[in-house]
């Protein structure tokens, strides 16, 4: 059986800067209406990064088989180098050359306070990346263009494909109806804690019922315990304390890598979740969506010790 897993979402580059300053002293909020500053950024760096290329990423480390599936422009080409030299199957990445790849631009202070823009570029055409008639033991519908969402979410649903749908970034654009919609085709539900208040409020459903119509949801907490909605029970996986929380960016998409290995592996939601959890508490510990380099066997180790389950 195939242990290919298709990843939908977002393929995009995060460039952060660092004021070393307080925003608070240069914006005033009695001249507010007519806001005009500049910051020295003597601290500058480029990441890879999006949903997609994330989850990729991680689950490369855990000798998966991704294939993301999302649309860059002609400035993507080190990136797809940088995937391929990982491994990664980029086969089913769309260039548009007459677009920019997706990329958010933050500017953070000395608080971490952030100011953030984000220029979605060809992620805008990823509804038009067709994956119909492709076939992979799993698949995700990460956070992207809404309609590439629908789109992709469909085609899977059309093929066969289970999914989970992880709504993160992309839950403003959604009402209950959309929800709704995605919940009719996706076997697995993943989201945060503030996510699944947003979903309840907007579906009118607890998660207790949306699960009974899933193979099951998954609630993260952060540094608190996930929590498990499968067969009817609700059972909470606890999560590993970390010693210092330098970056939480990408601890969901890490998080959703180990998801759906063991996923691919035949494990149930609860074990899945487990491999999940190792994986988000591995990648808070490094700065940037994709600069820690566990080996397998540091990974499989922290699972054998934390859970006494293996890879």
């Amino acid at each position: 059986m195939s242990e290919k897993v298709l990843i939908c979402g977002s393929i995009a580059f995060d460039t952060i800067a660092v004021f070393e300053g307080h925003f608070k002293e240069h914006i005033l909020a009695d001249s507010i209406q007519s806001l005009s500053v500049s910051f020295f950024v003597p601290s500058l760096r480029k990441e890879y990064g999006g949903c997609a290329g994330n989850i990729a990423y991680n689950l490369r480390l855990l000798g998966g088989q991704p294939v993301p599936v999302g649309t860059v422009g002609s400035d993507a080409s080190d990136y797809l180098e940088y995937m391929q030299e990982l491994g990664i199957d980029t086969s089913l990445v769309r260039v548009l050359p007459d677009m920019y790849t997706p990329q958010c631009f933050i500017t953070t202070d000395l608080d971490n306070n952030q100011i953030a823009s984000f220029h979605p570029g060809a992620m805008e055409k990823s509804a038009d990346n067709d994956i119909s008639g492709e076939q992979a033991a799993w698949g995700i519908v990460a956070p992207d263009a809404k309609d590439g969402m629908f789109a992709h979410a469909r085609r899977m649903h059309a093929s066969g494909i289970p999914f989970v749908f992880d709504l993160g970034q992309a839950m403003p654009l959604f009402d209950g109806n959309d929800i709704q919609q995605m919940l009719e085709m996706a076997s697995i539900l993943c989201v945060n804690e503030y996510e699944a208040s947003v979903v309840v409020q907007r579906t009118g459903k607890t998660m207790e019922e949306i699960a009974k119509g899933l193979k099951g949801v998954i609630v993260t907490h952060g540094s608190e315990a996930s929590v498990v909605y499968e067969g009817g029970e609700r059972v909470e996986v606890p999560v590993l304390k970390v010693d210092q929380v330098v970056d939480p960016t990408g601890c969901g998409d890490a998080h959703r890598a180990g998801l759906l290995h063991g996923l691919t592996r035949g494990w149930n939601l609860q074990d899945a979740c487990k491999l999940g959890n190792i994986m988000g508490s591995i990648k808070v510990a490094s700065r940037g969506p994709q600069n820690h380099r566990p080996t397998r066997q540091h990974i499989e180790a922290m699972l054998q010790d934390h859970y006494g389950m293996s890879l």
